[in-house]
């Protein structure tokens, strides 16, 4: 009876180890992505005067790119577990989710530069921890590049009593 309650609560830790694995590998895709979108948002708004919220849709969408090559080719990537969408469907969703990203960004940042008063690096960092971490994680992994159940294998004993 043990070995059965040990061998299940391995297969839940090497599920949750997965888990935390690909939520970590999406991290660092975010933060590449993200890096490269803030430069460049700066970089459009000190250099070429533009401003700042459409720099945010200049550099989300250059920011989108990577990210999504990086997630495609890495972080959700799996040669055991097929993806349920085409490329292409998951190419239109996942401009859908980096479109609602960067109005959220843009707006959300202009709103805090507004009314709190502060500079509009430092709201764009605050609003983009919220953006990446609440909503564009989950939509990319459920939604974008969600993949096909694993076959279920049949245990000998279902219930323990």
């Amino acid at each position: 009876m043990n070995v059965i309650i040990w061998k299940k609560n391995k297969r839940e830790t090497v599920k949750m180890l997965d888990r935390l694995l690909t939520f970590s590998k999406a991290q660092v895709s975010a933060f590449v992505g993200g890096i490269i979108d803030y430069l460049i948002m700066i970089f459009c708004t000190e250099v070429f005067h533009i401003h700042y919220t459409i720099s945010i849709v200049i550099g989300g969408i250059i920011g989108a790119i990577v990210n999504f090559s990086v997630n495609k080719f890495w972080t959700f990537h799996s040669k055991e577990i097929p993806y349920v969408n085409s490329k292409w469907e998951q190419l239109v969703k996942f401009i859908l989710v980096a479109i609602n990203s960067i109005f959220l960004k843009s707006s959300g940042t202009f709103i805090v530069t507004t009314f709190l008063r502060l500079d509009y690096k430092i709201s764009r960092i605050f609003i983009d921890l919220v953006v990446s971490l609440c909503i564009n994680y989950t939509l990319q992994r459920y939604w974008v590049f969600k993949k096909k159940e694993k076959p279920r294998v049949p245990s000998n004993s279902t219930h323990i009593i």
